[in-house]
């Protein structure tokens, strides 16, 4: 299981009232609700290995140098157009709590990884293409995921919480072909060209004028690759797009030529984990577990997580 950690910790301290606090006085809302997500999901999935993976770089130099706009409209002091809940600017109140639940996470026994230069999205895409055993889950509220969703072996499926843990979608390649009307066989790279084509406007990706998320799924199910798709744009005599598209990724041509490395997850980043990602049956540091549960009054949530670790690792 590969934990989108920003995406959740964001979902949490929405999710949670900021009266939640600790002792002091303190808001923990996130601290406790991630802290109870990461519980429920082990709990309900019992995997054998864990990861809450990091995000280094939240807007990589590599995406930048190719696409200047990505993201561009959430660095510090912009405005901020990107939809609740997924803004870089953390709020005040949110901050200060991010280090206490990843004290929390090492404190449990629970391995973050992280890659320099990249994002957490990045870091999962790797760390799932380089399992061999493991079927491998995913979890996060970003769409992009949906792109690392295979049936092969092992199969990869994104548990999306875009909507919070009790909404939460289980997707693989059938399920987003469906939704998105992506041809099956190649449904997580057809959704990112799907992206590419569409735009995204929370992550300062302009798209094609002119072709929405309908048209695009079309497009892209008329083509094997990216490269493929391109290329017919500057031929006439390819009629699987028509003059009027064409005419359309034309005028974009500069944009189609830069944007596949900043849409694309990567599966080759340089991920470094903090510690073993097997379950962990019993805490790394229970003193210092122990000290955190006092000094926060996260008691009944880190029961609750050292509870479900205890119980899956068992199960295994």
């Amino acid at each position: 299981m590969l934990l989108d950690s920003a995406s959740m910790y964001f979902r949490a301290f929405y999710g949670v009232p900021e009266s939640i606090t600790a002792p002091d006085g303190t808001p923990i809302n996130a601290v406790r609700g991630f802290t109870d997500m990461v519980a429920r999901l082990v709990a309900e999935h019992r995997p054998a290995r864990l990861v809450a993976c990091l995000d280094l770089d939240w807007r990589p130099a590599f995406r930048v140098n190719a696409l200047p706009t990505y993201k561009a409209h959430r660095v510090p002091g912009e405005p901020e157009t990107a939809p609740p809940g997924v803004p870089e600017e953390v709020p005040d109140l949110l901050a200060p709590q991010v280090p206490i639940l990843l004290e929390v996470l090492a404190a449990a026994g629970i391995a973050t990884g992280g890659a320099v230069g990249y994002e957490a999205d990045d870091v999962i895409g790797t760390l799932a293409a380089r399992e061999r055993t493991h079927p491998v889950l995913a979890v996060s509220g970003d769409r992009d995921l949906m792109q690392i969703v295979s049936d092969g072996e092992p199969p990869v499926r994104l548990l999306y919480v875009g909507r919070g843990l009790a909404k939460a979608e289980l997707l693989g390649p059938a399920e987003v072909a469906e939704k998105y009307g992506v041809p099956r066989a190649r449904a997580g790279a057809a959704y990112a060209e799907m992206a590419m084509l569409r735009g995204d406007p929370s992550d300062g990706l302009p798209g094609v004028p002119g072709v929405g998320a309908k048209t695009a799924a079309t497009i892209v199910g008329r083509f094997e690759t990216w490269t493929e798709l391109v290329a017919a744009v500057g031929d006439p005599s390819d009629t699987r797009m028509s003059p009027n598209v064409r005419s359309k990724l034309a005028k974009a041509v500069d944009y189609l030529a830069v944007v596949e490395p900043v849409v694309r997850v990567a599966q080759d980043a340089e991920v470094v984990l903090d510690r073993d990602d097997a379950l962990p049956v019993e805490p790394a540091d229970g003193a210092r577990l122990l000290e955190l549960v006092e000094r926060w009054g996260i008691a009944s949530s880190v029961e609750r997580l050292l509870q479900a670790l205890q119980t899956a690792a068992k199960s295994l």
